[in-house]
């Protein structure tokens, strides 16, 4: 790794350092930086975790205990484990245990633990704690526990962290990966420049590029294996609802959604002219809402669109003719611009009012944003944005 001198057109080499020279501990530096900075071992658009638990020792008959387990955007489990300078050679042991450990989790008990966690951490900023199942709904992106897919059957992830691995251990995760166990080492080194410490990650088995080639090859496999399940009521009573608000809103005079097909999901999305922006209605349990989701792959653009239509508030929302909810979303890549109505979603005899209340909500959001954009989308060609979490 160099360091770019751009006054004197000059690169310098960073030195690579041992963790163990800097002073630092797995426990209290790199565990802690992993916790707060889980995007730190991510790859690509939607390639999430959401930290839910560390020093985890909630497991039977045992009192070992893993250092970071989290969740991924699939509702999968990731057993994180750190070992510093080097890898050690039991490491794929250890974290093999703790992922069939965690295999046995059902739903409700992923819930507490990570509700122990955000109550551990409460306790710590002496703040009220967050509710587990809210935050976990929220990014999961669902819209009720019961039909989240969570920690099923042979989904559980492994994630290694470490400055060297020995032979044996990347021998044996590539000799795994053969049998479909998800197994990630990332290498991570410090480097120094003067007073200054730089730490890099990076994937090394599997590459970027194979790791895409499995998550195809992984995603191909779930879609046949889910086309010859039966639909849940959920689904059925989401397309039934889709589909008589999408006759509605062919009649109405917003034809956002004129090319649009009704589908399993809770939510409907339609472009706004801005490349993975769009204008969302969303169909809940307990809701119904109207939003436009800014969720690019490079957060700073997201960040960029939503400050520059906050800063028009006030217009907007006298345009829109209500107050807004605002969400920057902090240490996430999306931001949105929301309005709620609470309601039984799953009442058919609400459907008429809820599909009416859509209609004129959703007309009157894009009709508020639709100026504001068109100028915006200009900005955000020759914006000079920098680099997001996700970089």
């Amino acid at each position: 790794m160099f360091k770019i001198d751009s006054t004197a057109n000059r690169i310098s080499p960073l030195q690579a350092k041992r963790f163990s020279d800097l002073g630092f501990s797995e426990r209290k530096h790199l565990q802690e930086w992993l916790e707060n900075t889980p995007q730190a071992l991510t790859q690509g658009d939607g390639d999430e975790l959401l930290i839910i638990q560390k020093e985890f020792d909630g497991f039977d008959d045992t009192r070992e205990r893993l250092d970071l387990l989290a969740v991924d955007k699939d509702g999968n489990l990731v057993v994180i484990e750190n070992k510093l300078d080097d890898s050690g050679r039991d490491v794929v042991w250890q974290a093999l245990k703790y992922a069939s450990y965690c295999a046995n989790l059902k739903k409700q008990q992923v819930v507490e633990i990570f509700q122990r966690y955000l109550n551990q951490k409460a306790q710590l900023q002496g703040a009220p704690p967050a509710d587990a199942e809210s935050v976990l709904l929220e990014f999961l992106q669902a819209d009720d526990l019961q039909s989240v897919q969570l920690n099923t059957l042979k989904s559980q992830r492994m994630i290694l962290v470490a400055a060297h691995y020995r032979k044996e251990v990347t021998n044996t995760v590539l000799w795994l990966s053969q049998f479909g166990v998800n197994c990630q080492c990332f290498k991570v080194t410090p480097y120094q420049s003067g007073g200054e410490l730089f730490l890099n990650v990076e994937q090394i088995i599997p590459t970027p590029e194979a790791s895409d080639f499995m998550i195809g090859m992984m995603a191909k496999e779930a879609e046949e294996k889910s086309a010859s399940n039966e639909q849940r009521n959920s689904h059925r009573l989401r397309l039934a609802f889709w589909e008589q608000a999408l006759d509605a809103f062919s009649q109405s005079g917003c034809s956002l959604y004129n090319n649009i097909s009704p589908g399993k999901d809770h939510w409907l999305s339609a472009g706004s002219g801005l490349s993975a922006m769009g204008f969302n209605l969303i169909f809940s349990k307990n809701e119904v809402r109207v939003e436009f989701y800014m969720s690019r792959s490079q957060a700073g653009a997201n960040q960029f669109v939503f400050d520059r239509l906050e800063a028009q508030k006030a217009s907007i929302e006298a345009d829109f003719g209500d107050s807004l909810t605002w969400q920057s979303l902090p240490g996430r890549k999306a931001c949105r611009i929301l309005y709620a109505k609470p309601i039984d979603g799953y009442d058919k005899s609400n459907w008429p009012e809820m599909i009416q209340w859509l209609v004129v909500h959703m007309t009157r959001l894009e009709k508020s944003l639709r100026r504001p954009l068109e100028k915006i989308r200009e900005e955000l060609k020759h914006a000079d944005l920098k680099p997001g979490p996700e970089a």
